[in-house]
C-alpha cells in the first residue's frame, strides 16, 4: 500500500499533509500523483469524493517548491463560485508551511474585490483558482501575464460545458502559454468534453476511477410517493434526530424556497442556497452549515459537485434528477472519506423511468421501503413495466433521452 512518503514531497508539504489529517493516497492520487510529477499531461475521468483536489494540488505545489523562479505557475479552472473556494482553502491547507500563495477570482462582488483580483493577478500570485467568466472579464481588462503558466488545471470539466462555457475555457486558453502541463479532471467524458480534452493536451495519460458509482459507505432507499405524499414523509425523516447534517435537493430554484419556507414554519434550522443569494450571504451560509450550526441545507445541482463538507449525514433527494450522473453526484456529499450516509429519493410516477435509468447506471436496485398506511394509496413501481413504457406511458415522460437504446 502507497504512502506520501513515497513520493518525495517536500518536507514542508508533507508537514501540510499531516497537519489536514491525510495518512494514505487514494486511489486516484496513486494513479495521478506520478504523472503529474512527471509533468505529463493528464486526461483524468473522477467523480467528487475520491480525493482529486488533492491529487492534481499536491504535485503542482511540490513542483512549485523545486522551482528557482517563483511566479504566476497554476491557473486551475472550475465551474462554481463554492468548488473555486473550497479548493482555495485546500491549498491553504496543503500549502500552509510551503509560502505558496494562491487567489481565489470568482464573480459576484463589489469593486474593491475586483480590484483585488486583478492585483493578485498582475502581481503574480503562484496559484490562480477562478471561475471561467470572471477570468474572462479580468483577462479582457489587460495587464495579466500568463507567458511563464506552467500549469493548466480543468477541474470539473464537464460540469463547465453543461453551464455553456466551452468558448469560455478555449478563449482562455489563448492568453496562455502552448507549452505548458494540462491536467483535466471529469466526472464523465460526453463526446464535447473528450474533444476538448484533445484540443488542449498533448500525449496525455488517461486515468478512469470508480465513475458512476457511489461510495460504498452510503444507504440508499427510494419511496415510490405522490407528490402530495412528499411534504409529510420529509418532515418524519427529519424528525429523526440521528441525522445531524442534511442536504435536500430539488431541481427547482422555486421548489428550494418553497421548502426553506414550509421548514421554517415547522421550526426546522434550515436555509435555501440558490443563486439569488448574494455571495456573501452565500459563504456565511456555507459556513454556517461547515461548523455544524446549520442542520439542513436545501439546494439545486450547483450544490452536489461544489460543496466539499464532511460529516453528512444524510441527503434527501426530494425529486428525482433530470440527469442520472447527477443523482451520482448528488448523494455523493454523504458518506465521503470512508464515512457512512443515507441518501433517500422520492420517485414520483413520472419519474420512475428517470429512477429506473440511474439504477441501470450504478447496477443496482435500490431499496424501496413501503410507507406506513397512514399515508394511504402510494404509486406501484414495476421495473418490468417501466423498462416497456407504452406509448401513453412515453407521451407523460415527454423526455426521450431517458429511454434505454437497444
Amino acid at each position: 500500500m502507497a504512502l506520501f512518503s513515497d513520493y518525495n514531497f517536500k518536507p514542508e508539504l508533507i508537514d501540510g499533509l499531516l497537519s489536514m489529517g491525510y495518512k494514505q493516497p487514494t486511489p486516484i492520487q496513486e494513479q495521478a500523483m506520478p504523472i503529474i510529477l512527471n509533468k505529463q499531461d493528464v486526461i483524468a475521468c473522477a467523480q467528487t469524493g475520491t480525493g482529486k483536489t488533492a491529487a492534481f494540488l499536491l504535485p503542482i505545489i511540490n513542483n512549485i517548491l523545486n522551482s528557482d523562479n517563483r511566479h504566476l505557475n497554476t491557473l486551475i479552472i472550475a465551474p462554481t463560485r463554492e468548488l473555486v473556494l473550497q479548493i482555495d482553502q485546500q491549498i491553504d491547507g496543503l500549502a500552509y508551511f510551503c509560502g505558496v500563495s494562491s487567489i481565489a477570482v470568482y464573480g459576484g462582488n463589489d469593486g474593491v474585490t475586483w480590484t483585488n483580483q486583478k492585483n493578485a493577478l498582475e502581481n503574480g500570485a503562484e496559484i490562480v483558482c477562478a471561475t471561467p467568466g470572471r477570468l474572462i472579464a479580468l483577462l479582457q481588462s489587460g495587464g495579466i501575464d500568463f507567458s511563464q503558466l506552467q500549469h493548466l488545471v480543468l477541474d470539473e470539466a464537464d460540469r463547465m460545458l453543461d453551464m455553456g462555457f466551452f468558448d469560455d475555457i478555449k478563449n482562455i486558453i489563448k492568453y496562455l502559454p502552448t507549452e505548458r502541463q494540462t491536467i483535466l479532471f471529469s466526472a464523465t467524458m460526453p463526446p464535447k468534453m473528450r474533444q476538448l480534452a484533445n484540443q488542449i493536451t498533448k500525449q496525455a495519460q488517461s486515468i478512469n476511477i470508480a465513475i458512476s458509482k457511489p461510495a460504498a459507505g452510503i444507504k440508499q432507499l427510494a419511496y415510490n410517493v405522490f407528490n402530495e405524499q412528499k411534504d409529510k414523509l420529509l418532515d418524519e425523516i427529519l424528525s429523526n434526530d440521528d441525522y445531524q447534517s442534511v442536504i435536500i435537493f430539488s431541481s427547482t430554484k422555486d421548489k428550494v424556497k418553497d421548502l426553506e419556507r414550509s421548514f421554517l414554519r415547522n421550526k426546522f434550522n434550515a436555509k435555501a442556497f440558490h443563486s439569488d443569494i448574494e455571495q456573501v450571504e452565500r459563504e456565511a451560509i456555507m459556513r454556517e452549515f461547515k461548523s455544524k450550526r446549520l442542520r439542513i441545507l436545501i439546494g439545486t445541482d450547483i450544490l452536489s459537485r461544489g460543496i466539499d463538507v464532511d460529516g453528512i449525514s444524510l441527503v434527501v433527494n426530494y425529486d428525482v434528477p433530470p440527469d442520472p450522473e447527477d443523482y451520482i453526484h448528488r448523494i455523493g456529499r454523504t458518506a465521503r472519506a470512508e464515512k457512512t450516509g443515507v441518501a433517500i429519493t422520492f420517485v414520483n410516477p413520472k419519474d420512475q423511468y428517470r429512477f429506473l435509468t440511474i439504477e441501470n447506471l450504478m447496477g443496482i436496485e435500490v431499496e424501496k421501503p413501503k410507507l406506513a398506511e397512514e399515508y394511504g394509496a402510494t404509486p406501484l413501481y414495476n421495473a418490468e413495466e417501466i423498462k416497456k413504457p407504452s406509448a401513453k406511458s412515453k407521451g407523460n415522460f415527454k423526455r426521450k433521452k431517458f429511454f434505454k437504446k437497444k
